[in-house]
């Protein structure tokens, strides 16, 4: 299966400006870009499938490049927003530039030459106005800019020239990637169609004749129609510290039946036939949870690698049997990340009668008799029905945490400070 076959069985060609010429081009190896604006410190599980094209194209023989906007970013891309983008100063956007381009290379080899990451903030960072209106705005008449989706959705709400401009910025990388490194496609997301085929536009007024190419993908939603890439906390990220690992995972194992499917389709490299199979598996064994299981092991391996994926099971494992006390410190903060902490000072009340009220499991003591005598108060999954227990060093799981659940379900992480420990 070609990768044109290939895109299309997974649901990821969306539009394409000369599929027949596409197709003939990519018998070759052809240098190709697709590129993120520094608009956050971390990339997102959107962000996540371009990636995953990218390496799809990669593995098929050809060389992304990587483009991070340090310049673009300074400006605002109108595209699928419905108000101005509030603009970040020059060091935040180098800054979220710099994130990006270490996220970017855990996927995509920068350093032996399989792929290529740029900046365009180093030519458009140096372009003066003149030479920009001469250059490139005088290819672009109005209403040929006016009649862009990404423009014409703001006009009634009002959009600035400044975003305005946008589509002509974006234009002039392609044709400087063009020009200087022989870069014959791009690709985006479906809303980025209009700012790809005004490159194209922009390539063909300056009389080249090689071919350029153009292709978007499709933007996820959920089948119930809700945004792809969000939970109750926000957005997916990409960086552990945003979400853990453990989060990560519980994502990707969460997805319903409706949609793991295609998931896998997007964002695996299973084959045909593993895809296949485990699509047998959700309709006629739904309950076992085959595709989900094997979506977010490989999502979590891919991004964060064998040991994180090992974490995450561990500690999935570890709430659903409740043998919490297996886990190490490091995978409890991943764990219990939002459930209520208390932060314990250095007295911290040591009978756990005491603690339970200090740290709002219970509201009184009289409260807290109740439910260490009736059996609902655990200690690191383990019921503690005396009501004169008192915790230990051996209650803290690595010096760091204890924790305590009331019922099956409601828990309270107790964290102790770094000098607190003994």
């Amino acid at each position: 299966m070609d990768i044109i076959e290939d895109l299309k069985y997974r649901g990821l060609m969306n539009q394409v400006t000369d599929e027949e010429g596409l197709r003939e081009a990519l018998k070759k190896p052809i240098t190709f870009y697709c590129g993120f604006d520094p608009t956050a410190s971390s990339l997102h599980a959107g962000n996540l499938l371009i990636i995953v094209i990218m390496m799809r194209l990669q593995q098929a023989g050809h060389h992304p490049i990587a483009l991070v906007g340090g310049g673009t970013g300074m400006i605002g891309d109108p595209s699928g927003r419905s108000t101005e983008r509030q603009l970040n100063t020059g060091e935040v956007v180098e800054s979220y530039a710099q994130s990006l381009k270490k996220q970017l290379s855990r996927f995509l080899d920068f350093e032996h030459g399989q792929a290529t990451y740029l900046n365009n903030i180093e030519w458009l960072g140096n372009l003066s106005t003149i030479a920009f209106l001469r250059d490139v705005g005088k290819h672009f008449p109005l209403n040929y800019m006016l009649s862009k989706d990404s423009v014409q959705s703001r006009l009634e709400a009002g959009i600035s020239f400044t975003e305005f401009s946008y589509m002509l910025l974006q234009s002039y990388d392609y044709l400087n990637l063009y020009e200087k490194e022989g870069c014959r496609m791009e690709i985006g997301g479906s809303d980025q169609w209009g700012n790809i085929t005004a490159g194209l536009e922009l390539i063909r007024r300056r009389g080249h004749e090689e071919p350029a190419f153009g292709m978007t993908f499709p933007l996820i939603t959920k089948s119930d129609g809700t945004k792809f890439g969000k939970s109750m906390g926000g957005a997916i990220w990409l960086d552990p510290e945003k979400t853990t690992p453990y989060e990560w995972y519980q994502f990707w194992i969460n997805a319903s039946d409706d949609d793991v499917v295609n998931y896998l389709k997007y964002f695996t490299f299973l084959s045909k036939d593993q895809i296949e199979s485990l699509a047998v598996e959700v309709e006629q064994h739904p309950e076992e949870r085959k595709a989900q299981k094997t979506l977010a092991q490989e999502m979590t391996k891919l991004v964060h690698g064998e040991k994180a994926l090992q974490e995450a099971e561990h500690i999935s494992e570890a709430l659903f049997s409740g043998e919490v006390s297996r886990l190490t410190a490091e995978e409890i903060s991943q764990g219990f990340k939002d459930v209520p902490t208390y932060e314990a000072p250095s007295d911290a009340p040591e009978r756990l009668i005491d603690l339970v009220v200090a740290a709002g499991v219970t509201t009184s003591k009289r409260q807290a008799r109740e439910d260490i005598t009736n059996g609902a108060i655990y200690v690191n999954g383990l019921r503690r029905t005396e009501q004169s227990y008192i915790l230990s060093e051996e209650d803290r799981i690595e010096g760091a945490y204890t924790l305590i659940r009331r019922g099956k379900k409601k828990y309270t992480l107790i964290k102790y400070a770094a000098q607190n420990r003994k």
